[in-house]
């Protein structure tokens, strides 16, 4: 691993086939990886008519939104938009759901071609089987060219959690049961006031189906990301940590600030 700092005081290096960027503030992070996810969708219109693109809903992708809608460089009316994962269960409203996350914060802020929301309601339309069939039909109708994504504290990608991560998944989207440290996390971040009220069981894009985009930008700020961070990137690549196979991802870039960097040297 060699490091290099830029004159903007961003440190580079990579690991694998991963880009790693440390910036100094989150707000920095946010911006450069706004800037950059906006020139590949203008790259990528060079070369087809219209894109599809798989958001993560966190609060760790808040000032990457921010200043991705502000652009106004970007062609919202040709690109599809997708998310990552939905919980089983909860109301409608709710607003811990993803898709209400995404509604709120990027979704309707933004003319998007079209949206495509998991329905994880009352069990995923009562039928959670039929929902990750219907939603994999969506993700083989619209390859998807670009995911922006985080990483869990627990390594996770998307709900792949170690527990149920498999990098040779067979289906592109799947029923998960959420383990206690992704669970307890939700609640950390004040998302539930305790934990008996964070569903145990969602629906989730699995890794294949995330690696199967031409571009992954992964935006992980904060300091309780600092040991999944870590182990990211110096683990053996493996489903215990999920976050590893990203090294293996050509046009994947991992953005952190000093905080989630900390425990890197």
């Amino acid at each position: 691993m060699s490091y290099t700092e830029t004159n903007t005081n961003v440190i580079t290096f990579t690991k694998g086939m991963l880009e790693v960027k440390i910036f100094h503030t989150r707000e920095e992070m946010g911006m450069e990886a706004a800037a950059n996810v906006s020139d590949t969708i203008r790259q990528l219109f060079n070369e087809k008519e219209e894109i599809n693109m798989i958001f993560a809903a966190a609060p760790s992708q808040s000032d990457f939104m921010k200043e991705l809608i502000a652009d106004k460089r970007i062609r919202w009316e040709k690109i599809n938009a997708f998310h990552m994962d939905e919980y089983i269960g909860l109301e409608e409203n709710a607003p811990q759901g993803f898709g209400n996350f995404l509604r709120e914060r990027i979704f309707d802020k933004v003319p998007f071609k079209s949206v495509h929301y998991i329905n994880g309601i009352n069990g995923g339309a009562e039928d959670p089987s039929a929902e990750c069939e219907r939603y994999a039909g969506l993700l083989d109708q619209y390859p998807v060219d670009i995911v922006c994504l985080g990483i869990g504290e627990n390594g996770h990608i998307a709900f792949n959690d170690p527990p149920v991560a498999d990098f040779k998944d067979p289906e592109l989207v799947k029923v998960v049961k959420l383990d206690m440290a992704c669970r307890q996390q939700q609640v950390n971040e004040n998302l539930f006031t305790g934990i008996d009220l964070v569903p145990t069981h969602a629906i989730t894009v699995t890794i294949p189906a995330l690696l199967r985009a031409k571009y992954m930008f992964c935006m992980v700020p904060a300091k309780n990301k600092a040991e999944a961070v870590y182990h990211a990137l110096n683990n053996d690549i493996s489903e215990e940590c999920p976050a590893t196979i990203l090294r293996t991802k050509k046009g994947a870039v991992l953005y952190l600030d000093k905080e989630s960097a900390s425990l890197l040297n």
